[in-house]
C-alpha cells in the first residue's frame, strides 16, 4: 500500500517558506478554472498557472480553481499572491502528507482531507487541500486521478444546486466527493477479507497469513489517516466565520454522517482481520493436533507390539535345562500364533480408539 509520502522542510527553515522538491520538478500539473453564476458557466483548462492571474475579482460571480498534480513552489507562490492565501496554508499544500484539519485565516477557511484510492490491487492515499473564500473555492489534489470530474459534469449539465448556490455549497460538494471515495476502497477491503476467510476455512498456507497481516496493517493505517476527518467536518458545521451558511451546514452534517459510517466500517474490518488471525492460528493448531493424534495412535499401537518383540528377542532359546525357558519357541505353530496375537492386539486397540472417537 502506498501511503502518504510526508515532505518536510530542512530543520531551521523559516515557517511559511516554500522549498522546492527536486523529485517533483518533472511532474506535470494541470489547472482548471471554473467561473459561473446563475446565467452561465465557463471552464478553462491550462497547464500554466497564468490562467488564474488577476485573482477571483477578474472572473464571474463565483469561481473555482482546481490544481491537479504537484504545483511547483513558484506556481504556488503565484496562486497565493493572486488569492492572498496565508503562507502557512500554502506550506501545508506544498508539503503533502498533512493530517486532515480545518483552519480559519483572514476571510478564508483552509481544509485538508485524505483521499484514498484503489487501483490495480493497491491502495494509495493522497492529500486534497481546499481554500474557501466569499466568492471562490480553491482545490489542490496531488494524485494522478481527478476526483472532481463528476462535480464538473453536474455543473455542465446543470444538475442540482451547484450553480445556484454559493461557494460554501461548492465546497460541500467537493468534500462530499472526497469522502465518498472511501467507500469503494472499503468494499475492496471487504472482498479481500472474504477471500482470505474462504482460504482459511478451506486450505490455508503461510501466504494466507502474510496477506491477512498486510490487510490488517493497511486497515489500521487507513483508519488512522481518516479518523481526523470527523473532527474536520464537525468543525465546519459549527464554525461561525460566516463563510459557511446555515443552510449549507445541514449538508455538511450529512458528510459528517458519512465519515461516521466509514469509521464504523474500518473498525468492523479491523476486528474482522483480528478475528481471522485468531481463526487462522486456531486452524493451524487444530491441524497440528490432528497430526499429533495420528502419531500418538500409531505410537500407542506399537507399544505392546514392541514389548512382545522385545520379550521374544531375549536369548533364552538355548536354555534346555529349564522347562520355563520360553517353551513356546519350540511350538509347531508358535510363530503364526505370535502374529495372530499381535494382529488381535492391533485390531482391539483400533476398535477401542474408534469407540472412544479418538480416530
Amino acid at each position: 500500500m502506498a501511503f502518504f509520502t510526508k515532505h518536510y522542510h530542512p530543520p531551521g527553515t523559516t515557517p511559511g517558506s516554500l522549498q522546492p522538491h527536486p523529485k517533483r520538478a518533472e511532474q506535470p500539473c494541470r489547472f482548471r478554472l471554473v467561473y459561473y453564476d446563475k446565467g452561465g458557466l465557463n471552464i478553462e483548462e491550462n497547464s500554466d498557472f497564468a490562467v488564474i492571474e488577476g485573482g477571483p475579482e477578474t472572473h464571474g460571480e463565483l469561481s473555482w480553481l482546481h490544481v491537479q498534480g504537484h504545483p511547483s513552489a513558484e506556481q504556488l507562490t503565484g496562486i497565493g499572491n493572486a488569492y492572498q492565501l496565508h503562507a502557512l496554508a500554502l506550506e501545508d499544500v506544498h508539503n503533502t502528507g498533512q493530517r486532515p484539519k480545518a483552519e480559519e485565516y483572514d476571510g478564508q477557511i483552509f481544509v485538508v482531507l485524505a483521499l484514498p484510492h484503489f487501483a490495480d490491487g493497491e491502495v494509495s492515499v493522497h492529500q486534497v487541500s481546499f481554500f474557501l473564500g466569499a466568492d471562490y473555492v480553491l482545490s489542490f489534489c496531488d494524485s494522478l486521478c481527478d476526483p472532481f470530474e463528476p462535480v464538473v459534469g453536474r455543473m455542465q449539465q446543470g444538475i442540482g444546486k451547484l450553480r445556484s448556490r454559493g461557494s460554501d455549497y461548492l465546497l460541500y460538494a467537493l468534500l462530499d466527493a472526497v469522502i465518498d471515495q472511501s467507500f469503494p476502497v472499503l468494499e475492496a477491503f471487504g472482498s479481500e477479507l472474504e477471500d482470505i476467510e474462504e482460504e482459511i476455512v478451506g486450505h490455508s498456507g503461510r501466504d494466507t497469513l502474510a496477506r491477512l497481516n498486510v490487510v490488517k496493517r493497511e486497515i489500521i493505517l487507513l483508519r488512522r489517516m481518516l479518523w481526523p476527518q470527523r473532527e474536520v467536518l464537525n468543525r465546519l458545521t459549527n464554525q461561525e466565520s460566516g463563510l459557511v451558511h446555515e443552510d449549507t451546514q445541514i449538508f455538511l452534517r450529512d458528510c459528517y454522517d458519512h465519515t461516521i459510517q466509514i469509521m464504523d466500517l474500518l473498525e468492523t474490518y479491523r476486528e474482522m482481520s483480528t478475528s481471522l488471525i485468531d481463526i487462522y492460528l486456531s486452524s493451524v493448531s487444530n491441524r497440528l493436533n490432528e497430526i499429533l493424534r495420528v502419531l500418538t495412535v500409531i505410537a500407542t499401537i506399537f507399544i505392546p507390539l514392541t514389548f512382545i518383540v522385545g520379550v521374544y528377542g531375549m536369548n533364552f532359546g538355548n536354555n534346555t535345562a529349564s522347562r520355563w525357558a520360553m517353551p513356546e519357541l519350540k511350538w509347531y505353530y508358535g510363530y503364526p500364533l505370535l502374529w495372530l496375537v499381535m494382529i488381535a492386539i492391533v485390531i482391539g486397540m483400533l476398535a477401542f480408539f474408534r469407540r472412544r472417537h479418538w480416530i
